[in-house]
């Protein structure tokens, strides 16, 4: 999932655990499954599914739209320094939408790629977890704290997670 224009909404200690919090109450109620994540400034990588007979479109739709509500609320009324220009910048995003709408924090879709194979799974969870670093946030991918790769690595960490295997402690 991607923010409006990459904005890089997710610097924020607030707006990253309002996403955190978010995703732990979908875990929690609404049957999402997470296998692997990291959460970015501008956008949200998800190895997930739903749980046996719900939808993961719907449980992805009232997350966009519970944390969208939330973290312009949070911009809103905390101290944010980019509220000038990030409010109207989101605002700006609704022009062209059909429904009433304030602001838009999201970009409309979730490029979901279905898993059929180990292999892919492995792929796109090493890619995920190598975000950060290629980013040059961090030396090694353990070592971000909004990352499942803390999982795997057995550290302590901000999300729980359904382990897949010991295998994927190993990052090349």
């Amino acid at each position: 999932m991607t923010t409006v224009g990459w904005v890089d909404i997710f610097t924020r200690k607030n707006h990253k655990l309002a996403i955190v919090d978010s995703l732990k109450y979908c875990q929690e109620n609404k049957g999402l499954e997470i296998y692997g994540w990291v959460l970015m400034h501008s956008h949200l990588h998800l190895l997930c599914r739903a749980a046996e007979g719900l939808r993961l479109s719907d449980i992805l739709r009232d997350f966009k739209k519970y944390t969208s509500k939330k973290i312009v609320k949070q911009i809103e009324d905390e101290p944010e320094s980019r509220r000038e220009w990030m409010l109207p910048l989101l605002h700006n995003f609704c022009e062209h939408l059909k429904r009433e709408q304030e602001y838009k924090l999201w970009q409309s879709g979730n490029h979901a790629k279905v898993i059929y194979t180990t292999e892919f799974f492995y792929e796109k969870l090493n890619y995920i977890h190598q975000n950060p670093v290629q980013d040059m946030i961090v030396e090694k991918p353990e070592n971000y704290l909004f990352s499942s790769a803390r999982n795997y690595a057995e550290l302590s960490s901000v999300l729980d997670i359904i382990l897949e295997t010991p295998e994927l402690k190993t990052y090349v």
